[in-house]
């Protein structure tokens, strides 16, 4: 016997995921939400029957026979589809759909759904939706027979924007192709055009999902018989229940009157099932008009409402099993809890977010990013989420970054960074680290003698000796009073005590200006000529520090260090290295 199959819902905001999945119910959920975009995890249970209704003919045309119940769809908001609701070991997902808006291609968070859907090794198909959004679209009854009908030029369109697509999921190591082109679906990304406002593509879309699930994933759809184990969706008040717990049962048997274990970023908590609460067929479970009707019983693979005492601090995300050894059941939530939870590094930001999902996500893409983390937690930020930050010595990583949460507390004096985008709380992070960087670096780089090479100028002597003052023309670099100078020999033959431009002393001069320098210590005609060529005195340390801030440098600076490290090498092939 096999279960439904869970299929997650993922893609960049506004790309059309719950009214792709609104088609299919035939509801309204898109249009009751705030701006058109989800702002809460739901599930919706789609029957066998509503897709057999959908797929009509093409069931009938390929003698597919659909052997599963349904199948189970989890909608999450456009902001946080990568939350990834988790299980033990891995995704709570068996299937994803990876909504495109075609005219868009792959925007930065849709690469973020890629990137998590590959660490979980989650099987999924491309929606490639709004596809009436192409110019000079004319919609048909049978998706493959309305692209063939198409105008040439919007065929040329469509094949350009598709294969857009394609190239750019090759660069995020996926073959893909269109579904009807597919040679192996264990191989390559199936890509279904599809429009949610039109319906256009939808029963090829399901038709792919439900073949893909029978197919492939029978093995992993064989019903599990024994105590639950399930992921907490969301905890909220209900009208005559009071607080509630929206989840998702993936494997085992929910029952009336089970004691129940729930993970925790603190203490498990232990709880007893009052009361189970299903929402009707197509509904979702998220809408507030949404009817429940009261079961003794749930089976995986199922969304439900569970009504239980104490679960006011519950937190969205955490896994539960029913227990029959509490204590044991205590350690296997906490186990997996704490496999997102407890980092290692030393050195390592402070990690929040709303979800052990959305958690264990964020801590996957700073790990793809060599950023470390010394602590991760479920929850807003705490007095100890400070303390543990001032025990990070690099100041660069003596940061928290937020999901999705708040503070608790006066966080003024601690650099925090928080957003409801895993991509821009990350790149926001980034940028601020590298201004730092850049900063830390300049600092470091004013210290350093400057690079530069000058010349005297014949015919503008205009004090002989003791300073000897000399017309100079900066050929390169910046010329800096105090720094030595030396011939293209390596000898050191004066410093830079002034310099005047246009009578006026001045700090520096670059490329290209004539000045007025004094040199002590040296005079023209016999220690110094006009005409000579001098340069910068840099010493084997300074250079290798500029190798490293070579970025703050500018192209003829780096030429001169270039000059000054071949004169250097002569006597020495090691300097600098």
């Amino acid at each position: 016997m096999l279960r439904q199959p869970i299929v997650t819902i993922l893609g960049h905001v506004d790309h059309g995921k719950t009214s792709l999945l609104d088609y299919i119910r035939g509801s309204a959920v898109a249009a009751k939400e705030a701006g058109g975009i989800t702002q809460a995890i739901g599930a919706s249970i789609i029957p066998l029957e509503t897709l057999r209704g959908v797929c009509g003919s093409l069931l009938d045309a390929l003698k597919l026979k659909l052997t599963i119940p349904g199948l189970l769809f989890i909608d999450t908001p456009g902001h946080a589809a990568f939350i990834n609701l988790r299980k033990r070991g891995g995704n709570l997902a068996d299937l994803a759909i990876l909504v495109v808006d075609i005219t868009k291609g792959l925007e930065p968070q849709t690469v973020e759904c890629i990137t998590i859907l590959k660490q979980y090794k989650t099987p999924f198909i491309v929606a490639l939706n709004k596809l009436d959004a192409i110019d000079g679209w004319k919609k048909g009854t049978n998706l493959l027979k309305s692209i063939a009908d198409q105008a040439p030029n919007v065929q040329r369109e469509f094949e350009i924007k598709l294969y857009d697509v394609v190239g750019k999921l090759f660069e995020s190591g996926y073959e893909a192709e269109r579904f009807d082109r597919v040679s192996d679906y264990t191989k390559q990304v199936a890509l279904v055009p599809t429009s949610a406002r039109t319906g256009e593509g939808v029963p090829e879309l399901l038709m792919v999902l439900t073949g893909v699930a029978q197919r492939f994933l029978e093995k992993s759809l064989n019903v599990v018989e024994g105590p639950a184990k399930g992921t907490i969706l969301e905890v909220k008040e209900s009208p005559g229940l009071g607080t509630t717990m929206d989840a998702i049962v993936y494997e085992g048997t929910l029952k009336f009157g089970d004691i129940i274990v729930i993970g925790s970023s603190t203490e498990p908590i232990v709880t007893k099932v009052k009361a189970l609460l299903v929402p009707d067929q197509l509904a979702e479970m998220r809408e507030k008009k949404t009817k429940f009707k009261t079961v003794k019983i749930v089976t995986a693979a199922t969304g439900v409402k569970i009504s239980a005492v104490d679960i006011e601090t519950v937190q969205a995300g955490m896994p539960f099993v029913v227990a029959k050894d509490i204590e044991q059941a205590k350690a296997d939530v906490q186990k997996d809890v704490e496999a997102v939870t407890v980092q290692t590094a030393e050195n390592g930001l402070i990690v929040k977010a709303d979800t052990l999902g959305s958690l264990e996500a964020l801590c996957f893409l700073l790990n793809e990013r060599n950023i470390p983390v010394r602590k991760a937690s479920v929850g807003p930020v705490n007095k100890k989420d400070l303390s543990d930050v001032q025990a990070v010595k690099d100041p660069l990583l003596a940061v928290i970054l937020g999901f999705n949460i708040a503070s608790e507390i006066d966080v003024q004096n601690t650099k925090v960074f928080t957003n409801a985008i895993i991509y821009r709380l990350i790149e926001d992070y980034e940028a601020w680290r590298e201004g730092m960087k850049r900063n830390t670096s300049a600092t470091e780089l004013g210290k350093l003698t400057k690079p530069c090479k000058i010349q005297l100028l014949t015919g503008y002597v205009f004090r002989q000796s003791n300073p000897a003052v000399v017309g100079t023309e900066i050929m390169g670099g910046i010329l800096t009073p105090g720094i030595q100078l030396m011939r293209a020999s390596t000898e050191v033959v004066t410093e830079v005590r002034t310099i005047e431009l246009e009578q006026k002393s001045v700090k520096e001069a670059k490329k290209g200006l004539h000045v007025a320098v004094s040199y002590p210590g040296v005079v023209i005609g016999r220690q110094l000529k006009e005409g000579d060529i001098l340069y910068s005195v840099i010493s084997d340390r300074e250079f290798r520090q500029y190798k490293e801030l070579k970025d703050l440098l500018s192209s003829d600076e780096k030429e001169v260090l270039k000059e000054i490290a071949a004169l250097m090498r002569e006597k020495n092939p090691v300097w600098g290295v």
